[in-house]
């Protein structure tokens, strides 16, 4: 079983090509972090506008600098199952130690499709790659169901985890009911992990994390504590870093000569904004998404401010990684230039 706390690493940019010396640190960071392993170009590594050259690169990079230190899971999901083959096929000799496929967007398939005609190929030419299926309806489009997935689990022994972000409780808990105890549920959402583990009819085994991209000692330690049975602990934790879950989409009202709209900022620009302004290798998102608001930006920095008045020790660790000043960075609005546009 694949247990534990798993980061979904952004991918930094300078000048909108990947910086390899800045993806290099935050890997190194995430590892003194005590995370358990580290996803390579999901979505939060922005894997749709990777070119496959680079994504292969990020692979790479992320497969070396994790070599017995942390396990390494390779994005090589696609809505082509030719495609997420040769992905895989590379993942497989660069030595990573499981891959996570995505339920194929926009094209749309059933999930009995999902199942016969994209999963099971991966698992049945790779048999000694863990396979971890990505279930995200609201990004896809498309989603396998709990009986798919525990028939895919009873065939292949390498398919026995799944990443759960459908946000639906009864879906995880059909996902446990269908596959079994000894089958592995990770978390897809921050926001819901501490639950999802507590409920005992999902009893999820960790998370794969957007917000330990920023705070990997606290999520790491957060899943550790409930698996000891320090549960308390684990909740202390889990309310110290909640205002950071906001982060993953953030909501704002903003105003246009046609009335007023609804502006969603997505992961992963909200967090690799706030990396921005902490001064941690980051970088913006490429194109099409762009930059956040001026509302969504002050609501960003409301979190963080948040976070460091109630909890600091939660921001701790990345300021003596990376040698900067929380505070400072947080109330100068000089760190803040470039990264919001300047009218809706």
């Amino acid at each position: 079983m694949i247990t534990g706390s798993f980061t979904a690493l952004v991918t930094p940019f300078v000048n909108d090509a990947v910086d390899f010396e800045g993806l290099e640190k935050i890997i190194n960071f995430q590892i003194a972090g005590g995370i358990t392993g580290i996803l390579a170009v999901g979505t939060t590594g922005e894997s749709p506008t990777l070119a496959w050259d680079e994504h292969i690169k990020v692979i790479e990079k992320v497969v070396s600098g994790t070599k017995d230190k942390c396990s390494c899971i390779a994005g090589t999901g696609s809505n082509n199952t030719k495609e997420s083959l040769s992905a895989t096929k590379h993942a497989a000799e660069s030595g990573a130690n499981a891959v996570l496929l995505v339920d194929p967007y926009y094209n749309g398939p059933s999930s009995l499709e999902i199942r016969r005609e994209y999963v099971e190929p991966v698992a049945k030419a790779f048999p000694d790659m863990e396979i971890i299926p990505y279930i995200i309806p609201g990004r896809t489009g498309a989603q396998m169901l709990p009986e798919d997935l525990a028939l895919l689990s009873g065939k292949y022994a390498n398919v026995r985890t799944v990443k759960e972000a459908t946000a639906s409780i009864e879906n995880m808990r059909r996902t446990r009911a269908c596959c079994g105890e000894e089958f592995s549920i990770l978390s897809g959402d921050d926001g819901m992990t501490f639950q999802m583990m507590a409920d005992p009819e999902i009893n999820a085994s960790g998370v794969i994390s957007v917000i330990s991209n920023m705070a990997p000692s606290a999520v790491s330690e957060m899943v550790r504590l409930f698996k000891s049975g320090d549960i308390s602990g684990a909740k202390r934790l889990n309310n110290a870093l909640l205002p950071l879950f906001d982060l993953v989409t953030v909501k704002t009202k903003e105003n246009t000569p046609y009335g007023e709209v609804e502006c969603r900022a997505r992961n992963p620009i909200a967090i690799k904004t706030l990396m921005s302004v902490l001064g941690m290798p980051s970088g913006g998102c490429r194109r099409p998404i762009g930059k956040m608001t001026r509302k969504g930006i002050e609501t960003v920095i409301t979190i963080a401010k948040k976070v460091q008045a109630n909890n600091p020790e939660i921001f701790e660790p990345a300021a003596d990684f990376f040698g900067i000043n929380i505070e400072e960075r947080l109330n100068n609005p000089a760190y803040l230039e470039g990264l919001y546009y300047l009218e809706y």
